[in-house]
């Protein structure tokens, strides 16, 4: 499900220090950040700018309904938290589903065309009516859990949720 993570962000993206404003410590952000993906595994750059990622989630809707389009979602994360790149431009979208096998010409039709944005509109109003007000959001039972977890906020979730041990 998709969440509108600071919709109002202009397609050009804006800067983090614009975004968050005086006196907050941009590289002491990237670095918290990073050492939080590095104990995931995940990998994190140093980013600059935040970008509005409808237009991806747009696109990443449509990757789902296409053989091997699951891998874009993948690309789009990287191309975000790594590669600092603009994931609502069209041409920076259109790159990464051909990176990974998919049809660019079909995916910018996407794009310009805006074919699933009905569908991601329909995964924002569901996600407010559910009460999700960050990313990543977990849940399970009516309840849930806001942000970066580590696995055992997670798995007392699901066993609140009624879930048992195997």
């Amino acid at each position: 499900m998709h969440f509108p993570l600071h919709p109002e962000t202009p397609q050009e993206g804006r800067t983090l220090a614009e975004m968050f404003g005086p006196g907050k410590d941009i590289n002491a952000m990237n670095e918290r950040m990073s050492g939080l993906m590095a104990e995931e595994g995940l990998p994190y750059g140093a980013r600059s700018h935040t970008y509005n990622s409808r237009l991806a989630q747009e696109l990443g809707t449509w990757a789902d309904t296409q053989e091997g389009g699951d891998a874009l979602h993948e690309k789009i994360y990287q191309a975000y938290f790594v590669d600092n790149k603009n994931v609502g431009d069209v041409d920076v979208l259109v790159e990464l589903a051909e990176s990974v096998g998919l049809d660019g010409a079909e995916a910018r039709k996407v794009v310009e065309e805006r074919t699933f944005e009905e569908a991601v509109d329909a995964d924002w109003d569901k996600a407010r009516q559910m009460g999700v007000t960050g990313v990543p959001t977990y849940i399970a039972g009516g309840a849930g859990v806001v942000g970066a977890q580590p696995y055992e906020a997670l798995e007392q979730l699901v066993e609140q949720a009624g879930a048992e041990k195997k």
